[in-house]
């Protein structure tokens, strides 16, 4: 994975999430969002090289731009050699590393073969089926609903979804951008788990991204979330990169 890649990735996280605000500052992106999802509003550096400021120098910028705005700061930092000297900086000034993460990448002809169906709904819109999902039975109404209008704000995605009558039962959002097809947003009920429908989902995405003459499909998944791991290995999905977030516990 080479740096054009992993800029390329990150502008299309945030692209993909709606962030309601972007700038680009000396090799970082800062996004300004208040919704719930942190990859919307975490500071991100375009690359895992070295940049022109000193980490105590960026850490101080970037603060500031966030201040400015009125919002927390939070960093994302892949955990590479390279980031060391920024994430030194960070733990000398008293931040926190929590909620390990891994960006996960997958061609999406071997994405296709993690279920035999593709016959999932396809809808250039999110409607409120698909948005039921983040709504429902064990889900932070709050969180969820940030989600759902965050998603909404996609450039250029995808909403797919398996339905049972006008139901939906899982779904995800397939957002184009930057030369990739990113996963987003993924979902089954609780009471449908177990069936493969969410490998129906993939499938479904798999072709969606083909048809666009796109291969390479990325996605992030917390460390923690051993089913959603599980599923993407068996999609195809490959280890790029971890990241944790940070945040100073003022």
């Amino acid at each position: 994975m080479n740096d054009c890649d992993v800029k390329a990735i990150e502008r299309a996280t945030v692209a993909a999430l709606g962030a309601q605000a972007v700038e680009e500052h000396g090799g970082w992106l800062l996004p300004f969002d208040t919704g719930t999802i942190a990859r919307a509003k975490a500071a991100v550096p375009l690359g895992h090289g070295a940049f022109d400021a000193s980490p105590a120098e960026t850490v101080d910028f970037v603060q500031a731009r966030y201040g400015a705005r009125g919002m927390p700061t939070l960093f994302r930092l892949a955990d590479v050699p390279s980031l060391g000297p920024m994430r030194s900086a960070l733990q000398h000034k008293g931040w926190i590393a929590d909620r390990p993460t891994w960006v996960l990448t997958a061609r999406a002809q071997a994405m296709r073969r993690v279920s035999e169906s593709a016959s999932a709904t396809v809808d250039p819109a999110a409607d409120d089926a698909w948005a039921a999902l983040f709504l429902g039975e064990g889900v932070d109404p709050v969180d969820g609903a940030s989600r759902v209008a965050s998603l909404r704000r996609a450039i250029d995605a995808r909403y797919v979804s398996v339905r049972d009558g006008g139901r939906a039962v899982a779904c995800g959002m397939l957002a184009f951008g930057h030369g990739w097809a990113s996963v987003h947003g993924m979902r089954t009920d609780m009471a449908e788990r177990g069936r493969g429908l969410a490998g129906r989902v993939l499938a479904t995405m798999a072709e969606v991204a083909r048809a666009r003459g796109v291969e390479r499909v990325f996605l992030q998944v917390e460390e923690n979330n051993a089913a959603a791991r599980s599923l993407y290995r068996r999609a195809s999905f490959s280890d790029a990169w971890r990241y944790r977030y940070w945040q100073h516990p003022d």
